[in-house]
């Protein structure tokens, strides 16, 4: 079989630093068209993959060789334009959140459905060696029953990262529709679903309140409960100004688990007996660090295109996620505890 053949559709940050050169260093996969709406942009996208460059995603979906589509656009189009590849018989891996209602969420997964592709949710957090190594200790039932945890993700903002700075759709209702939770909360809501199982409440505190030009969401505390009667705290905040926070840390009936929170051991265990385990795994992902480039996200999506296999985020665990911002939004906007 030859390699798969990619198509990109949004060229911003996302795409540069993350899909254009996972997909490119990928040996099963060749990109060989791209899409933006700013011409030049495309244009130089293009040139530098030798790949036809489109500002229209309609035109680019009718390219029949194309087997697989990448979604890196402003979270209101993550819906329409997943569910259009999907029909137009394309594998489709979405940037998270992967949209920005339940409604939405459910037209993408009967899309996947009705077409047989496969639909995959960038949620690049499970695929961190320290969490993944987590899971293992939580499910083999060597850190107890979990009582708590914590779990943060913040940074100065997308104006460091977005390609458009101040002026990035990030910022705007209409376009990004959820701020800071859909950007960076939705990835810890998925994180701690994939550690803890599924949360059965939500109860938060949403403001904007750091950034002047936002009109979303820059900096929220959730409370959730899980299922397994775990209670704990996500926050997702754009006003972390000097350096970011990517910590997660469970509390248990045997140990603590302290993931991302050490700038040398990624995950740090403190057993009840006083023993402490200290791992060196390989970091987790930020933006800041130059050359950083591999996620496994895409891997793992050409890897379960190719043996035809679910991919680990697959359509149903993406909407679990986007549930859990979306009831801390109806939270705020209720002032209640949501169940989910």
């Amino acid at each position: 079989m030859g390699k798969l053949k990619v198509g990109v559709i949004g060229c911003g940050s996302i795409a540069q630093k993350r899909h254009l050169i996972e997909y490119d260093a990928n040996e099963h996969t060749e990109i060989v068209a791209v899409c933006d709406v700013v011409k030049n942009r495309a244009k130089e996208i293009g040139e530098k993959y030798q790949a036809q460059a489109f500002t229209d995603y309609e035109e680019l979906l009718k390219l029949e060789e194309i087997d697989v589509i990448s979604v890196c656009l402003p979270n209101y189009l993550h819906a329409p334009v997943s569910v259009a590849s999907l029909k137009a018989g394309k594998h489709v891996l979405c940037e998270k959140p992967m949209a920005t209602t339940v409604m939405e969420a459910n037209e993408m997964i009967q899309a996947a459905e009705e077409s047989d592709k496969t639909l995959m949710i960038g949620h690049n957090q499970r695929f961190v060696s320290s969490h993944q190594k987590a899971k293992q200790l939580i499910d083999s039932g060597e850190v107890g029953k979990v009582y708590s945890f914590r779990t943060t993700f913040g940074h100065g903002g997308p104006e460091g990262w977005s390609i458009d700075g101040k002026e990035s759709w990030f910022f705007n209702g209409e376009q990004a529709v959820i701020g800071a939770l859909g950007d960076l909360g939705v990835h810890k809501a998925d994180l701690i679903r994939y550690l803890l199982g599924e949360v059965s409440e939500v109860g938060a505190m949403v403001e904007t309140s750091a950034k002047d030009h936002s009109q979303v969401d820059d900096n929220a505390v959730s409370i959730l409960k899980m299922e397994n009667g775990a209670i704990g705290t996500l926050t997702a905040s754009w006003s972390y100004k000097m350096s970011g926070d990517n910590s997660t840390v469970i509390y248990g009936e045997k140990a603590i688990l302290r993931l991302e929170e050490d700038p040398d051991y990624s995950l740090i265990v403190q057993y009840t007996n006083g023993e402490v385990v200290k791992y060196e795994l390989d970091k987790i992902q930020t933006n800041e660090e130059a050359g950083q480039t591999d996620s496994h996200v895409i891997d793992h999506f050409v890897d379960c295109i190719l043996n035809n296999k679910p991919p680990l985020i697959t359509g149903e665990e993406g909407k679990r996620s986007l549930e859990v911002i979306l009831a801390s939004l109806e939270s705020k906007e209720e002032k209640r505890i949501i169940k989910l």
